[in-house]
């Protein structure tokens, strides 16, 4: 389903929503442009799961960790990533293990170790400045 958000706060109250049917476990997969708004999703997301961490990309740590709400949020960007093979260097199934959240932004990247069930939401400019065009699959907010 597609929706539209005009502000980063309305991307962050899908992202929001989103985390609320989630279970332990689960994988969101988030693809689309540099500055679309991935990690302003995410930072709904942990404001749903009732995180009061500031939540950053974590682009040169490959994974921030979030804990202190209802599940963990583990935060993954695959960016510098270049196959699936280096995802389970870094530990994947450990976090996959640990019973949180994790939302993978830049997934095209290691597309081959996500699994059936993962949600994935794509993020794109609409046509005013802060317009973004939020498509999610394997799940409505």
């Amino acid at each position: 389903m597609e929706h539209y958000s005009k502000s980063p706060q309305e991307t962050e109250a899908l992202g929001q929503a989103l985390v609320q049917k989630l279970a332990p476990g689960a994988v969101v997969a988030f693809s689309g442009d540099l500055g679309a708004g991935k990690t302003a999703f995410v930072r709904g997301m942990a404001q749903g799961l009732g995180i009061t961490q500031r939540v950053t990309s974590p682009t040169f740590t490959i994974v921030n960790e979030y804990e202190g709400g209802r599940l963990p949020l583990f935060h993954f960007d695959m960016y510098r990533l270049h196959s699936a093979e280096e995802l389970f260097d870094i530990g994947w199934e450990d976090f996959l293990s640990r019973g949180g959240i994790c939302a993978v932004e830049w997934s095209e990247n290691i597309q081959e170790a996500l699994e059936p069930g993962t949600v994935y939401v794509d993020i794109r400019r609409g046509q005013g400045e802060q317009e973004r065009i939020i498509s999610i699959k394997g799940m409505e907010p």
